[in-house]
């Protein structure tokens, strides 16, 4: 395994942790309205989808596999068995694409949101997403993990101050996987790794960090 991956993997569970031991978690999804039930079952589908990933489609891969990626047990993976020599294969992670793509759609219909507040404050978050994020060759596309969930909850506060909370989760996980994700596709073919997946490593990552980060501070 990679040894950042493994360090930031750590930490995030870490700082999953401490919000939960502060009730940090119980807080964002009380200004969600959501009950202790739904926020379990948000929590447990996350975490239960956070190994799965979809495969969608293959781009030309540019240059070399990175060794990075032949250190690791690649077979543990039974994607890894599709993907053809000089191809990345583009896949969507469960827990960390599609739970928060649900639950956001989820959020829309419940909290009754303007739609043109929504579509100008997801616009503004994947913007500030894909400046901040960069490309890192063997590992992926990277960005400094608070500046999405920060700016998320200063755009819902600024757009729609009187609901902001659903606000900040909505365009906060989805600038991050339209920002950090669909819009760096281009660069996928470039970072030397086989696979690339759309939501992160999953449940922990930086798109459920920033869902819940955003809505705390909105």
């Amino acid at each position: 395994m990679n040894p950042l991956g493994l360090l930031l993997g750590v930490f995030l569970l870490a700082f999953v942790f401490a919000l939960v031991q502060v009730g940090a978690l119980t807080i964002a999804f009380d200004k969600l309205g959501l009950s202790s039930g739904s926020a379990m079952l948000l929590l447990l589908s996350s975490l239960a989808g956070s190994g799965i990933n979809l495969p969608l489609f293959t781009l030309d891969a540019e240059g070399e596999l990175d060794p990075r990626w032949r250190q690791r047990q690649l077979w543990m993976n039974p994607l890894m068995r599709q993907i053809r020599a000089g191809k990345v294969l583009v896949a969507m992670n469960v827990g960390g694409g599609l739970v928060p793509v649900f639950f956001s759609g989820y959020l829309l219909s419940r909290s009754a949101l303007p739609l043109t507040a929504v579509v100008l404050a997801t616009a503004l978050q994947s913007l500030v997403c894909y400046l901040f994020s960069r490309p890192i060759r063997g590992v992926g596309i990277g960005m400094p993990i608070f500046i999405a969930p920060i700016s998320a909850a200063l755009i819902a506060v600024t757009v729609l101050p009187e609901a902001s909370a659903p606000l900040a989760y909505i365009c906060g996980t989805m600038g991050v996987l339209i920002g950090a994700d669909l819009m760096r596709l281009r660069d996928v073919g470039r970072l030397g790794a086989p696979l690339a997946s759309i939501g992160g490593a999953g449940t922990f990552d930086g798109v459920f960090i920033t869902g819940i980060v955003a809505v705390l501070l909105a």
